[in-house]
């Protein structure tokens, strides 16, 4: 890698389909501990960079170079789960670290499983059938399955979207805290620009005619505007 303190670089990087350019030429350095908001109009590219970051896409062009120890959880944009849907929320919790064998969690995997309830609001409900859970209870648990396995860099894509304004805050209050105090990398993928100003570090704007990326503070209303109000 050029910097031996990035966990994940982007390498002029390029996704073309069939007729449709999405981005071309996107370089990106990504630091441990480092908030970074992708943002852009929606059919920018956004989810598929993400793809292409988590290795489900293959780029036309450069290549995504990851630290050998990263370990990345992602939360995706709200998805409905039935109301009959068998597991709790705990059962849910620990799918990322048995799969289907829930009843054979270990000891310390259930103490994991403990603490990521515990630090993500969700204890006290960690009997409730996930299915019955209200929409930001949901997002809550996405964001503690993906906690659970303790990766270094936390992916959100759009997974505020859907949620009300007092759901959002509280969970990238909860984000921003494990950022802070943990040292939890994050790419917060959002559309919200205030959201992105108010919790992230830097950004990275993707837009029609290209990418533009910087500290948090450069991201002001004229560089919005001319991105087509990302």
């Amino acid at each position: 890698m050029t910097t031996t303190q990035a966990i994940l670089e982007l390498n002029h990087l390029g996704m073309t389909f069939p007729g449709h350019p999405v981005f071309n030429d996107l370089n990106l350095t990504v630091r441990p501990g480092e908030f970074w908001s992708i943002v852009g109009e929606n059919g920018v590219g956004k989810t598929t960079l993400m793809r292409t970051i988590l290795h489900q896409l293959r780029p036309t062009t450069g290549r995504v170079v990851y630290d050998p120890s990263l370990r990345i959880g992602y939360v995706p944009q709200f998805r409905n789960i039935d109301a009959d849907y068998p597991l709790t929320i705990r059962d849910f919790v620990g799918l990322n670290l048995t799969g289907w064998k829930l009843p054979w969690l270990s000891r310390a995997e259930r103490q994991r499983v403990a603490k990521i309830l515990a630090e993500t609001g969700l204890e006290k409900i960690a009997t409730r059938p996930i299915g019955q859970a209200s929409g930001g209870e949901k997002q809550k648990a996405y964001l503690a399955q993906a906690l659970v396995e303790a990766p270094s860099l936390l992916i959100l894509d759009e997974s505020t979207a859907s949620l009300d304004p007092v759901t959002k805050t509280e969970l990238l209050d909860l984000v921003q805290w494990l950022n802070q105090q943990q040292g939890l990398t994050v790419l917060f993928v959002t559309h919200d620009i205030p959201l992105a100003r108010k919790y992230s570090q830097h950004f990275l704007m993707l837009t029609p005619q290209g990418t533009e990326q910087g500290p948090i503070a450069a991201l002001t209303d004229e560089k919005v505007w001319r991105g087509e109000r990302v």
